[in-house]
């Protein structure tokens, strides 16, 4: 008898299991847009819930155009951060189309799990316009992609101290498939935004995914109804296509039929059928799940007694070098999917079309080359070695001011990145080695101080797990044509989700001298603290147009060489001893001299003094914005 209650004990804890999975693969809806003004920093609110089997995964979202600010490929890409090519590509359109007014635009993105570790999101960086608030960017310009609860969680400033020109981090609403959905054949999650009129089944439809899945991943139940402005998550076997989506239907939705009231305690009869339904699923999901195990065993069992099939590109290229080309791409290719779903992969032939074969004239510096793919310029870098690494990182972040890896190729053991184009270079040759041949005017080193400032500050606050760059400094920092900062090189980069997610240790010491912490260098002691020394060096070489080493030549403590400026009596002229030449005395001094205790504040020797980047961030655009207002008042008077 003891025996069979036991059996019963381990089936009720199966069952049970089994039902709280599937309520674990649902999703809270979002049944009503909420004003900022109400205090609800539900789930609902703040995002989908970290439920997937993943922390990093490819996903999908709707943007509906806005003519004349967000109708094009171009408005579109540089809102929510995506690459222009891909965008036309996965809508099947060319790169300089226009939509109209409310045209849904299908968008990929890297979903991630948030820095707390509760959420999923797709971070976007966000420039404030004209009377812009939290609710109007959620529900006007992103049309319920965001909420202004979320956005709020994210910054440290309110809704009603926004300055226009202020940047600020957005949280986009995404997610990755639970086990069950994965087990189901879904690897793809499309974040769909709900119009006037719309209704699950009328969705179901057009984007041919049966009802049941879309009330599932979203908790809903079949009579409830939903709300324009908010989202719905669409499990999908395939990445979406342009056909799946039409043209959204504007007209006011049908008056709902009249039905008598339910009878008291129907409610119930129905929640008590939804948990039968529940267990019986779970039965089903154990015996397959079951199945699987069983066939995967016997499988690998029998595997056991067949010869080693070496997987490794590398190892294959050794012994076998006359592979065929299409065999070398498959192994390529299988060793990079799990990471690189979103990521083109070039043919070698390809790349050599695009540089004239490698021609010196396309030769940048190292081994990086400028490559044309129709017509778009594109950076090439080739690499010897595991790559994994960097493209793990790269395919998990997301945000304007990080260098975007758009497509990697595999050659004859040689591995080739291929890369945004920067088209002005890094901005050493801008700040040191230019001979005042190209200048950077005051406002546009603030500018891009900001950028990579806000870049790191994404790093380390934003992405999951947050990363350390570890080699900040003029070389890694690229200028596009607008001479906006993408912080680029992630070779030494590593997660910095150490003991509490302070610190971590290491033996092996690589970096740039004069530009890592002292505690690196003593003790291998790795936190974001790192990056914020490295930063305060970084706007020093701008603030100064001399590399640090000349400085140290000075003093041996910098902080020695920056005290005299803050001197009351005679710290501006100091600074102008000290300030870069090819400014010719261009700079608004007062600000000159913030920017100085900010950098003495960056380079502490004890890292718990230093500020972190979302401090540096906001003094940045404080100075930024005097900045600019100064520019303006010196062109006026002009």
């Amino acid at each position: 008898m003891d025996f069979y209650f036991k059996i019963i004990n381990v089936l009720s804890t199966v069952l049970l299991l089994s039902f709280s999975s599937l309520i674990e693969a649902q999703q809270p809806y979002i049944r009503k847009s909420t004003d900022c003004a109400v205090s609800d920093n539900s789930t609902t609110n703040l995002g989908y819930i970290y439920n997937g089997i993943t922390p990093t995964c490819q996903a999908y979202l709707t943007f509906r155009s806005q003519p004349p600010l967000y109708n094009s490929i171009s408005t579109i890409s540089d809102l929510l951060s995506v690459d222009a090519s891909q965008l036309a590509q996965l809508n099947s359109v060319s790169e300089d189309e226009t939509f109209v007014q409310d045209k849904i635009v299908l968008v990929p993105v890297n979903c991630s799990r948030s820095t707390s570790g509760q959420y999923y999101q797709a971070s976007i960086s966000y420039v404030i316009r004209p009377n812009d608030g939290f609710f109007d960017i959620a529900t006007k310009t992103l049309k319920g992609l965001s909420t202004c609860q979320a956005i709020q969680a994210q910054n440290s400033v309110s809704s009603n101290d926004l300055d226009v020109g202020m940047r600020i981090g957005v949280p986009l609403r995404c997610g990755c498939p639970t086990q069950n959905q994965s087990d189901a054949g879904f690897k793809y999650l499309l974040t769909y935004l709900v119009t006037v009129g719309e209704t699950v089944d009328r969705i179901s439809n057009t984007i041919g995914v049966e009802t049941s899945r879309i009330l599932e991943a979203n908790g809903l139940l079949p009579e409830e109804t939903i709300y324009f402005y908010t989202t719905l998550l669409i499990p999908l076997q395939n990445p979406p296509t342009s056909s799946q989506v039409t043209e959204p239907n504007t007209s006011p939705p049908p008056p709902p039929p009249s039905s008598p009231p339910t009878p008291p305690g129907e409610g119930s009869s129905k929640a008590w059928i939804y948990v039968v339904a529940g267990v019986v699923g779970g039965l089903v999901l154990l015996l397959i799940v079951g199945a699987i195990v069983f066939c995967v065993f016997f499988r690998v069992s029998k595997k056991q007694f067949d010869p080693v099939i070496v997987s490794d590109s590398y190892e294959a290229r050794e012994k076998s070098t006359d592979k065929k080309q299409d065999v070398e791409y498959s192994d390529f290719f299988d060793s990079v999917s799990s990471i690189a779903e979103s990521l083109k992969v070039y043919k070698f032939e390809e790349l050599q079309s695009a540089t004239q074969n490698f021609s010196p004239s396309c030769w940048i510096k190292g081994s990086v080359y400028r490559g044309t793919f129709n017509g778009d310029l594109a950076a090439i870098k080739k690499i010897n070695g595991d790559v994994s690494k960097e493209i793990s990182i790269l395919n998990k972040i997301n945000h304007f001011n990080l260098i975007r890896l758009s497509g990697v190729c595999f050659n004859n053991g040689d591995w080739y990145l291929v890369y945004e184009y920067a088209v002005n270079g890094p901005l050493t040759e801008w700040i040191i080695n230019n001979n005042n041949q190209k200048l950077l005017t005051w406002t546009q080193r603030i500018q891009i101080a900001l950028d990579v400032a806000t870049g790191l500050n994404y790093l380390h606050s934003y992405a999951f797990p947050p990363y350390v760059h570890k080699d900040i400094k003029s070389d890694t920092i690229l200028l596009d044509g607008d001479y906006r900062a993408k912080i680029f090189n992630f070779d030494l980069a590593r997660s910095a989700d150490g003991e509490g997610g302070q610190f971590v240790l290491t033996r092996h010491i690589v970096g740039t001298k004069g530009h890592m912490a002292p505690e690196y260098l003593e003790n291998g002691m790795i936190s974001t603290k790192l990056d914020v020394y490295s930063f305060g060096i970084l706007m020093l070489e701008m603030l100064t147009g001399k590399e640090v080493a000349s400085l140290y030549e000075l003093e041996t403590d910098l902080s020695d060489v920056l005290e005299p400026i803050l001197n009351e009596e005679n710290g501006k002229e100091n600074l102008s001893n000290f300030i870069d030449t090819s400014l010719q005395r261009n700079y608004p001094a007062d600000i000159a001299i913030f920017m100085v205790r900010l950098i003495i504040n960056c380079i502490k020797t004890d890292p718990s003094g230093r500020p972190n980047m979302n401090e540096i961030v906001q003094s940045l655009l404080r100075i930024s914005k005097t900045s600019f207002a100064w520019e303006r008042s010196i062109s006026i008077s002009e």
